[in-house]
């Protein structure tokens, strides 16, 4: 009896095999086309490098760019390892074995970043860094920058560099014209403490839950909307349910290059110098295509029949007053004194 089922099983594979598409359906691989052109089996040394995001997000796939010049450079000694698309967990399990040296580094949300440190929160407070000038201006001043930098107190990981996906907002099933409206719809944000603050503030009704839960939980109306970009939204698809794009532009999206210090400082010197010259240059190519690609991924969710929406000057002005707890509070935590200069420096 056991032979026969083993039997038909076999003969039932191999007749779905010959149904033209199953093969290539069974052996799709979303990641194809960024797979390296040279064999990195032979190098010496391997920096592995996470990322919850789609690499067609400039801001996610400067991992590959990182990976195949860090390559060209070392001569084949540095090997990049990147994975993007949560193949190494979530952003808070990613966390945890980044600090334990599991993982070397990753391509850290910003709202999930302030949980390895305080002071790294400071991009996610409302209307602080929420442009993509004032981005530039934040990396390129290297006082501020260098604090950012070096804002894990217990050493154990370097916020060595910034890119970005674009400005935040509320993508929605149902239209948020006004704060009234938002009061209607159960909002997906990351599981970050700043966030969760600021919604706290705000008086809206919230869910915090890992990204890859997030398409089931759209889907079957667990939530109705996203606190996230454009970019995002049309790339992972999310604008096939949430057909409405409320735009706050109240913080930039910014993936945060977080390093193991102590598997850094166990490399090569020039080899450290490879890799964080190319990390450097590479994250400002990609920041440089930040507005672009915004603008081409608004245009294309437009054209699917996506609605974008301006909420109006006086409710951004009210989200700004709501949120006066939440710049005492983080204040406290970042920095008093580093919140008013980073404030001062990007208001210039």
């Amino acid at each position: 009896m056991f032979k026969r089922i083993i039997t038909a099983s076999m003969f039932a594979l191999l007749a779905l095999a010959l149904v033209p598409g199953f093969v290539a359906a069974a052996t799709n691989d979303p990641l194809a086309s960024w797979k390296p052109a040279f064999d990195p089996s032979g190098a010496k040394f391997k920096y592995i490098l996470s990322n919850v995001s789609h690499p067609a997000i400039e801001g996610a796939g400067v991992g590959y760019k990182i990976r195949d010049k860090v390559w060209e450079r070392s001569g084949g000694r540095l090997f990049v390892d990147f994975r993007p698309l949560s193949q190494l967990g979530g952003e808070k399990d990613v966390i945890s074995k980044l600090k334990m040296g599991a993982i070397h580094g990753m391509l850290s949300s910003s709202v999930a970043a302030a949980n390895v440190a305080d002071k790294l929160g400071i991009v996610n407070l409302p209307y602080v860094v929420d442009t993509f000038e004032k981005l530039d201006k934040f990396r390129d001043n290297e006082e501020l920058f260098n604090e950012f930098r070096n804002a894990d107190r217990q050493g154990k990981i370097l916020a060595v560099d910034i890119t970005g996906y674009g400005t935040y907002g509320w993508a929605t099933t149902s239209p948020v014209r006004n704060l009234e409206d938002a009061k209607n719809i159960n909002f997906r944000i990351a599981e970050a403490p700043v966030n969760i603050d600021i919604y706290k503030a705000w008086n809206l009704k919230f869910t915090s839950m890992p990204w890859p839960d997030v398409p089931q939980a759209l889907q079957t109306g667990v939530i109705s909307g996203l606190d996230h970009t454009p970019i995002v939204c049309n790339i992972t698809k999310k604008f096939e349910v949430a057909k409405y794009f409320t735009d706050l532009s109240y913080a930039q999206g910014l993936f945060v290059h977080l390093m193991n210090k102590r598997w850094l400082s166990k490399l090569p010197e020039d080899l450290q110098t490879i890799l964080l010259e190319t990390i450097a240059e590479e994250s400002a190519a990609a920041r440089d295509r930040n507005a672009q690609q915004q603008a081409d991924q608004i245009a294309k969710a437009q054209a699917n029949g996506v609605e974008f929406i301006a909420l109006a000057a006086e409710d951004k002005a009210k989200l700004v007053e709501m949120a006066a707890p939440v710049y005492k509070q983080w204040g406290a935590k970042i920095g008093d004194d580093y919140l008013a200069r980073v404030q001062k420096a990007l208001a210039d």
